[in-house]
């Protein structure tokens, strides 16, 4: 059938995309923040991509539309679609209806480190040679020579058998359905990354988001598994709500641990290399990633796939051979020993976490921080407060401000060493390409396309070389 995806470029939308054409329907869409590497990922694959959301782009009439969360009221092709009575459907409900059915669903959700978990468990468990199917929040970098893996992630998404890896996302579903994507996805193994206060467009506080995890545990069945960190407040309160599944707890330093839990243990400082202990194997992880809370979410991967019954030594072996995902510490330039990184980091813990492992990994650089408040709580100034404190460990840190912006950002900043408020990229840009030297590297922190500051500024830090 024909199916328009209204928010075709979202990273889940765009991969459901990819999906859907799998199944051997046509596939086109709408959306109107059009940008790499999702933008680049569907145009690839021969799915036609329609700017803005016009009622014409649902004609003629689709057999279905799956409207994307970021669709409102008052939309042309809401409007349209509702008064035409075509038959539509949200992403999640899709996915659950025409995927998920009568599969072992694996569902990764939590505040951070969603996406980066998601793609460890479906790279660990496509190395070992099950042909999962997934859908991963982000484009997977693969740096291998085995042809079967080339193929399963060339995409953020692949259709698989029987498994089906899924990020589960506590966003809500449509504005039509305001339950969060992950309660339709009814997985038999979860991991509970973390849970802090995010989303505050839609979330008035941290307990409506405990209320939503919640009710996807009530549906985890008993012979099901939940993999989550020990010592973690939010999580626990959530549990006390009810819980019917065997829970395994995982850390580093094994503490607040129990017989049956899981650990790892640090062989390098910066995270580079681990050793794992799940159900009295242990294994060895040796890799290019960086950082406790990657550590973390390995651990908490090699759990999930050692639930389906994978081998810790086959687990620790495919982590040594990742090579990430885009956008998650992507070294996307190296001008003149300039080193240029873009990462995602949207919430002040994950700005934090993205510096101490970006520290200890470029140990002699000095490390600048190119932040832009971009997500909705960001922007709501939920946060407002620890957004100076989570950037302290960069040596130099610009802030950009837009005139959107519903808070003053100069005023919270105001005061702090190393911190500068800058109103536009291209001023970003020139303070760079003036204080940047040799030895530095630059990290570039938001969820958006950030006006393409990433290739504008290597092509001026080139243009001093």
């Amino acid at each position: 059938m024909h199916i328009h995806i209204l928010g075709i470029c979202g990273t889940f939308m765009g991969s459901l995309a990819l999906l859907a054409r799998d199944l051997g329907h046509r596939i086109t869409g709408s959306d109107t923040n059009i940008y790499p590497p999702m933008s680049t990922q569907l145009h690839n694959a021969g799915i036609k991509i329609m700017s803005g959301y016009q009622a014409e782009h649902l004609q003629p009439a689709p057999d279905l539309v799956i409207v994307g969360n970021a669709c409102k009221r008052g939309m042309p092709a809401v409007e349209y679609m509702l008064n035409e009575r075509l038959p539509y459907i949200s992403g999640p409900q899709f996915l659950a209806d025409y995927v998920l059915q009568s599969r072992h669903v694996l569902a990764v959700a939590g505040t951070h480190g969603k996406t980066t978990t998601t793609t460890m468990l479906a790279w660990i468990l496509q190395f070992a040679g099950i042909d999962t199917g997934f859908l991963i929040g982000g484009v997977p970098q693969i740096d291998n020579d085995d042809a079967r893996l080339q193929d399963a992630f060339k995409h953020s998404s692949h259709l698989g058998k029987d498994y089906f890896v899924v990020e589960a996302d506590e966003y809500d579903s449509a504005f039509f359905d305001k339950r969060s994507k992950f309660v339709h996805y009814r997985p038999t193994t979860a991991i509970l990354n973390n849970l802090e206060y995010d989303h505050a467009d839609i979330f008035p506080n941290l307990t409506a988001i405990q209320t939503q995890f919640h009710h996807m545990i009530r549906m985890i069945p008993a012979n099901g598994q939940i993999i989550m960190p020990s010592g973690t407040d939010s999580l626990e309160e959530t549990l006390d709500m009810g819980v019917w599944t065997d829970v395994v707890r995982i850390s580093i330093d094994g503490s607040g641990l129990v017989a049956g839990d899981n650990w790892a243990r640090l062989n390098q400082d910066d995270g580079s290399s681990f050793i794992v202990s799940i159900g009295g194997q242990t294994g060895v992880v040796n890799w290019a990633m960086s950082g406790l809370h990657n550590v973390n979410n390995a651990l908490a991967a090699i759990s999930a796939a050692h639930h389906v019954g994978v081998d810790i030594k086959v687990a620790c072996d495919a982590l040594s051979n990742f090579g990430g995902i885009k956008r998650r510490m992507e070294l996307v330039g190296d001008v003149g020993d300039i080193l240029v990184f873009d990462d995602f980091a949207h919430h002040p813990t994950a700005i934090k976490t993205t510096l101490d492992g970006a520290k200890k990994k470029l140990h002699g650089r000095r490390i600048w921080a190119v932040i832009e408040p971009r997500s909705n709580t960001m922007k709501l100034g939920s946060h407002k407060d620890l957004l100076a404190p989570s950037a302290s460990l960069a040596d130099g840190v610009l802030w950009y401000e837009p005139t959107s912006l519903a808070w003053g950002l100069s005023d919270v900043i105001a005061g702090t060493p190393n911190q500068l408020v800058l109103p536009s990229t291209d001023d970003i840009i020139s303070h760079l390409s003036t204080h940047a030297k040799a030895g530095d590297a630059i990290i570039i922190m938001s969820n958006g396309g950030f006006e393409s500051i990433h290739t504008r500024l290597i092509d001026a830090l080139g243009a001093n070389t």
